[in-house]
């Protein structure tokens, strides 16, 4: 696959053409703000003692990292479809020391390989929105979590409204692809930038959420509008 071909939603061949760049990237288009929506995320999930905990669509791991460094003895699970993208966090969580509890594998939303009601905890940061079949997704986290327990999405977006908005849809827009173009891959940064624009609004998909069977739900927009934090909570029983 090119750089010009139209990367695939969920491809996880799309983000290993630029997991070697992924990390520095991520710092310079979010201003490093990614770093705060993280710590956000980690800390809405209000974790028991000794927790399993699931990351989804990881990625090179931070988010998988900042959940065992805040909470150590907590046991975290990263699935990713990108092999690239977790070979680079395997390096990353090796040299943190954490080999023994954050465990990076190849997996998709859309069918976890766990048993009902057997996680503490649930993430995916900035990956659902690349996910085929959303309500799947969806319905597979509302079936592993144990009562009670959190599902946390973070995921971008573009904003639609408030003073800064047009501001903030121009930096999706024209900042991001021209410097993904620059720097990475431009296939990647465009199929972003389109990705932001096309994701419902946060109360559609917080509904798209509850239908399937994480509810009640709440919503925390962060940033202008730019990121969302989405917390669901699985019904009694899986839907």
């Amino acid at each position: 696959m090119t750089g010009l071909e139209a990367p695939r939603p969920g491809s996880g061949e799309m983000f290993d053409r630029i997991a070697g760049r992924y990390d520095l990237l991520n710092r310079l288009l979010s201003l490093g703000i990614d770093r705060r929506w993280r710590r956000r995320a980690v800390a809405a999930l209000g974790l028991p003692a000794r927790a399993r905990v699931l990351d989804l669509a990881t990625g090179t791991g931070d988010l998988a990292i900042e959940i065992a460094r805040r909470h150590p003895d907590a046991r975290v699970i990263g699935l990713d479809p990108a092999r690239g993208m977790l070979a680079v966090g395997r390096e990353k969580v090796l040299r943190r020391g954490l080999s023994g509890r954050v465990l990076l594998v190849p997996g998709r939303a859309e069918n976890l390989p766990f048993e009902d009601r057997s996680l503490d905890g649930l993430t995916i940061a900035f990956g659902i929105r690349n996910v085929p079949d959303r309500p799947a997704a969806l319905r597979e986290m509302a079936r592993v979590l144990r009562a009670g327990a959190r599902a946390v999405i973070l995921e971008l977006g573009e904003p639609r409204s408030g003073l800064l908005a047009p501001l903030a849809r121009a930096w999706v827009r024209g900042v991001l692809p021209r410097v993904g173009r620059l720097l990475s891959d431009p296939g990647a940064y465009a199929w972003l930038a389109t990705s932001m624009r096309a994701f419902p609004p946060p109360a559609e998909f917080a509904r798209t959420m509850e239908r399937a069977g994480l509810a009640p739900v709440k919503v925390h927009p962060l940033t202008l509008g730019v990121a969302t934090l989405f917390v669901g909570t699985p019904a009694e029983e899986p839907a």
